[in-house]
């Protein structure tokens, strides 16, 4: 298990389940463990999701899909400093309509 911490100076847990369940889901996502790291601790924008998530998205110009994606990290912060991924996934575009929480 790996402790990330985020903007809002919550620890946020990704466990090896939740890599796992990534991986599931995103196959492009294995071996992206650092990345997912990086775009929590240094994001270039914090989205507010609908169910109190929040959505952590860093630009890479290299990717395993190809060049110029977003990394886009679902994660919650839970009371007591503490928080866990939900999933990640790389995307060409964000979604403009969500509200900003951080923007670097």
């Amino acid at each position: 298990m790996k402790i990330i911490l985020s903007k809002n100076n919550h620890y946020i847990r990704l466990t090896d389940e939740r890599m796992n369940h990534v991986i599931k889901n995103h196959p492009e996502m294995n071996g992206e463990e650092n990345n997912i790291i990086n775009t929590i601790e240094n994001p270039d924008i914090i989205f507010e999701g609908n169910f109190n998530e929040l959505l952590a998205a860093k630009f890479y110009n290299k990717t395993p899909v190809s060049e110029n994606k977003y990394l886009v990290v679902i994660y919650k912060e839970i009371e007591n400093d503490d928080g866990f991924i939900l999933t990640a996934y790389f995307t060409r575009r964000l979604n403009n309509r969500r509200k900003i929480i951080w923007k670097h």
